[in-house]
């Protein structure tokens, strides 16, 4: 082998050689990680919003938290804009929240969620956002 074909064995070597140490990237189907959100609603009430990959799918949990247990809020989840689950709570116990939890299809590319809640005796409303 001449001086040319040995260095240019080398550098190819050095360049590829470390490619075969990385381990192939690929979503976490296990539960772990995933992407949290929350704030303050239009009048005191704080949401909170998760979501993680869940074998192949992608769990999705929107909480409210208004510190007044009995009252009733209406709630709609939305996947990459169409509503997929929506339905009536009560706030409960000593903390005066509810959660709802789904597991949604984990559609090709980013999946966007958005919350949103409104309790109708007073017009609060609600909304939070993330995306996996």
């Amino acid at each position: 082998m001449n001086t040319r074909t040995a260095l240019a064995a080398f550098a190819l070597t050095a360049l590829v050689a470390p490619l075969g140490a990385i381990a192939p990237a690929h979503a976490s189907h296990g539960g772990g990680g995933g992407v949290r959100n929350s704030g303050s609603c239009s009048k005191g009430a704080h949401w909170k919003l998760k979501a993680k990959h869940d074998d192949g799918r992608i769990e999705v949990e929107g909480e409210i938290d208004s510190n007044r247990s009995g009252q009733v809020w209406h709630w709609a989840m939305r996947h990459n804009g169409s509503v997929s689950a929506k339905g009536k709570a009560t706030t409960h116990g000593a903390s005066g929240s509810f959660s709802v939890q789904r597991r949604m299809s984990n559609l090709a590319g980013t999946d966007h969620f958005v919350f949103r809640a409104e309790r109708a005796a007073t017009g609060e409303v609600c909304r939070g956002r993330v995306s996996l």
